[in-house]
């Protein structure tokens, strides 16, 4: 392992170890180095080696999770090869947790929201997608990807604000859920028909078998995204550009991909940008205006079209990293000018290119 300080562009160490270097993940405070049957925690500021996890089940594909929240560093990685346990690491006390029997089938994706206090899990199945508490374990939500067929989470990732959760895989189709539970506080609903057979349908599912029920009860997808693409691995990420939700799909072929995200009603996202990795030098294969449907179908697609002057990010309503508060509809005259700017620094982090054609990313101590 090479670690490099890419702005000074020196080498800050090397680590040699005993079997193949399957995954790294770091924040400021720790720095992992999964091995298949074991996990190397060094310290961040030093890179000493702090702790060896030995003698983990077989890991071959490097699976594990470090929190970005340096104040706890939680890690986690499989505790089996053969169900879906969880084993939950203390980075900074160096002690194990607890123990989260996440799933019945093999471990496929996990990840830790921006606090830590949240981590999300898949199997191998891709077909049920749980997020628990952390650190105590205990489950959450329950979402249902999908029935038909068996797929590989190849991403699976919170938004900053904790709200949403995106999960890809090698199909054609991006899922993303909204973390939000429904109240009993709610309004009665008027008396019908169809209300008074989904409360007696919602009753029955307390006599039929827990794996039915189960079933009935898990959420399906808030919002949805149809790539033109199908059977290649991609990587995904929720953030707020230009003030507003957006959606990024990376595909191994070179391509990304920024979709608007309907934060009210969710539903079919809307492409507005696609842009070339590999030959930046050229124009887009497709320009923004070329993408967009002739007529708004959606909220999403309306903001998509809109230009107006952009407004000043310590106005009242917005959160400090300029996003808007939870539950506030953005009024239309607020929305930022123009395209999404992809050389724009204020907007994107600046990419390095090292050698090999292989992106890099400062490391910082």
């Amino acid at each position: 392992m090479n670690v490099y300080h890419f702005k000074k562009g020196t080498e800050i160490c090397n680590y040699s170890y005993s079997s193949n270097i399957l995954s790294i993940r770091l924040n400021r405070q720790r720095l992992i180095v999964c091995l298949e049957e074991s996990i190397y925690i060094h310290n961040i500021k030093d890179m000493k080696l702090l702790k060896t996890i030995l003698e983990t089940p077989p890991n071959t594909t490097g699976l594990c999770a470090l929190s970005i929240n340096h104040s706890n560093s939680y890690v986690a990685y499989p505790g089996s090869s053969t169900i879906g346990e969880i084993m939950l690491y203390d980075g900074n006390n160096l002690r194990t947790v607890c123990t989260i029997p996440a799933h019945d089938g093999p471990l496929a994706a996990l990840t830790f929201n921006s606090t830590g206090s949240k981590l999300a899990s898949a199997s191998e199945k891709g077909t049920v997608i749980r997020v628990f508490s952390i650190p105590d374990g205990q489950k959450l939500y329950e979402f249902r990807r999908g029935m038909k067929r068996y797929v590989n989470i190849s991403s699976l990732v919170f938004s900053m604000d904790s709200q949403f959760l995106c999960a890809s895989s090698n199909t054609e189709t991006v899922h993303i859920f909204k973390l939000e539970h429904t109240t009993d506080s709610r309004p009665e609903e008027p008396p019908t028909w169809s209300g008074y057979m989904g409360k007696m349908f919602m009753a029955a599912t307390n006599y039929l078998p827990a794996q039915v029920s189960d079933m009935m009860n898990q959420d399906r997808a808030f919002a949805t995204v149809r790539l033109n693409v199908s059977g290649q691995r991609n990587i995904c990420t929720l953030s707020t550009i230009q003030k507003l939700p957006r959606l990024l799909v990376t595909t191994s072929d070179g391509h990304l991909y920024i979709y608007n995200l309907d934060p009210q009603d969710g539903g079919e996202c809307v492409l507005i940008k696609k842009h070339s990795l590999l030959d930046s030098g050229k124009p887009d294969e497709n320009q923004e205006n070329d993408l967009r449907p002739p007529f708004p179908q959606s909220y999403a697609a309306t903001v998509a079209r809109q230009s107006s002057t952009p407004s000043s990010s310590t106005r009242p309503g917005y959160s400090e990293d300029g996003g808007a508060l939870r539950g506030e509809v953005i009024p239309e005259h607020e929305f930022a000018t123009g395209p999404v700017c992809l050389d724009d620094e204020n907007e994107f982090p600046p990419i390095n290119l090292c050698r090999g054609g292989q992106l890099g990313e400062e490391k910082r101590s």
